[in-house]
């Protein structure tokens, strides 16, 4: 082979090595231009010449068709959402101001991309309209102290047009209930009358019961008198161990009952002694009595002598 035949086929063989890497190149950059990565939170829907495809591309690498395919990328991620603060009257004619925040999150990437323009902020619209609707049919004491069930309910009212989205609402929540300062003021002082009715009526029964046990007490102590001599032992105990007052004991009430009986028993001797002297008296004269005649009159003693005189002393001595 002459020179020029050698260098004809090494210029042959360097084009066909450039059209290869060519090639190679073109077929890199068409791969290239049509890999998309999806990411673990997210779902790819796929617009194939404007047209959703049923079924989203699951997170990892895809390969879409160059200059036919087109891939919106949904979040499935939990969204939290603060709803702002609505102001409305309650059923019982109350102005209050209530926000919320609310927690949903995609089920269906497909839907959401196609049913609705922008899910987030038609989720938001819905849950202010629901919030001011649940305002209007409950009762100031729901809000403040009833929210679970108003929660539940606020969740349904906004799941129902949220669940042809596409979306579905894991939960919400009333945050706070701003009352008119005037209300407030009269709550407290509702409250703090409530809690005084409350202490009177614990102090009037701790009364009750303590003159209950009282009564008890005195029946006891007045069946047996010496519980209340154990008690004023007991009190002066009580009183000795502190052992800073001075102590006064009284007359002991027994001493006193004793003389009170010591004198009951001398007067009842004294009053019994007259009765038995004029006893024998009386039963001496009686046979007397009985032996006369019942119609003479009882005889009179004799006259005493009209010289006898009274026997004195003096007349004693004269005579002596």
């Amino acid at each position: 082979m002459s020179a020029e035949d050698i260098r004809e086929e090494w210029s042959a063989m360097e084009g066909t090595v450039v059209a290869v890497v060519l090639v190679a190149v073109a077929a890199l950059l068409v791969l290239r231009s049509g890999m998309r990565v999806v990411n673990q939170v997210e779902r790819g829907v796929v617009f194939r010449m404007g047209r959703a495809q049923p079924s989203h591309r699951q997170p990892g690498v895809t390969f879409l068709i160059p200059f036919v395919d087109r891939m919106r990328k949904v979040n499935t991620q939990v969204v939290t959402m603060p709803v702002p603060t609505q102001e409305g009257i309650t059923r019982d004619n109350v102005s209050v101001k209530v926000d919320a925040v609310v927690y949903f999150r995609v089920t269906d990437p497909v839907r959401a991309a196609i049913e609705v323009q922008d899910y987030v902020f038609a989720v938001g619209q819905v849950a202010q309209s629901s919030l001011r609707s649940i305002i209007g049919k409950s009762d100031l004491d729901d809000l403040l102290t009833d929210r679970e069930r108003l929660h539940e309910g606020l969740a349904l009212m906004i799941d129902s047009p949220a669940a042809e989205w596409g979306i579905h609402i894991d939960r919400v929540e009333i945050k706070d209930v701003q009352l008119p300062e005037s209300l407030k003021r009269s709550m407290s002082r509702q409250a703090e009358a409530e809690r005084e009715r409350r202490a009177r009526v614990i102090t009037a029964d701790g009364e009750f019961q303590a003159a209950q046990q009282l009564a008890n007490a005195s029946r006891i102590m007045s069946d047996t008198p010496e519980a209340m001599q154990l008690r004023l032992l007991q009190t002066v105990v009580e009183v000795a161990a502190e052992k800073n007052s001075t102590l006064v004991m009284p007359f002991p009430v027994e001493m006193l009952r004793f003389f009170e009986r010591t004198a009951d028993s001398v007067r009842v001797r004294s009053k019994a002694a007259p009765e038995a002297d004029n006893t024998p008296a009386e039963v001496a004269s009686a046979p007397a009595e009985v032996a006369g005649a019942p119609d003479e009159p009882p005889a009179l003693p004799a006259a005493p002598p009209e010289d006898a005189s009274p026997a004195t002393p003096n007349n004693a001595r004269t005579h002596a």
